[in-house]
């Protein structure tokens, strides 16, 4: 089935839309609960408050598209790339994560709990107050990612990059950051959210 160019408040539910194109489309509060959308590509588009709940997204590649407060729980994104994309206030709870792949583009506000981030090369990334509670960025790239207020309680960090990262309000002390690379910055934080006295 060929999804429209502009929708709002419609239903997509259980649709087969495998391989299909949509550049500069725009979804308004529309559900794709448990659609097929492998290999789906979508450049520029828009997807505001839209439902993705239980759909199959294998494989599919998304440039400069807007997913803000979208629903992707349980969604299947295995291979699934997202290039320059926001994600403002997703929820990507018990999604299937593998071979993801981020390439900047704005996380803020989104809800990546329990998620295999293992690797992901995430440098530059916005993610202001993003909650990785529980999940793993061991030795995932963060350089010069904006991780201001994000919730890292139970976060994996080992052999993670953040060099450069800017960690205004993020509490490293309930991390786990063996083998984490902090800069100057980051290790005085570190050391002051410990009760150290840095000098």
């Amino acid at each position: 089935m060929a999804l429209p160019r502009e929708a709002e408040d419609a239903s997509f539910a259980a649709v087969d839309a495998e391989g299909e194109e949509l550049d500069g489309c725009r979804f308004v509060r529309c559900s794709f609960r448990g659609a097929v959308l492998d290999g789906i590509e979508t450049r520029h588009s828009t997807f505001e408050a839209c439902d993705f709940t239980n759909a199959q997204l294998n494989a599919s590649q998304h440039e400069g598209s807007d997913f803000a407060n979208s629903i992707f729980e349980n969604a299947n994104l295995f291979g699934a790339a997202f290039t320059e994309c926001r994600l403002l206030g997703a929820a990507l709870a018990g999604a299937v994560v593998t071979g993801l792949s981020i390439h900047g583009g704005d996380l803020s506000y989104a809800l990546l709990r329990g998620l295999d981030l293992s690797g992901l090369d995430l440098q530059g990334i916005r993610a202001l107050e993003t909650d990785f509670s529980e999940s793993s960025l061991a030795d995932a790239d963060l350089r010069r990612a904006d991780l201001s207020g994000a919730v890292l309680f139970n976060t994996k960090l080992d052999g993670a990059d953040l060099r450069d990262a800017v960690l205004d309000g993020v509490d490293l002390t309930v991390a786990l950051i063996r083998g984490a690379r902090l800069d100057f910055a980051g290790a005085v934080q570190l050391a002051r959210g410990l009760g150290a006295l840095v000098d």
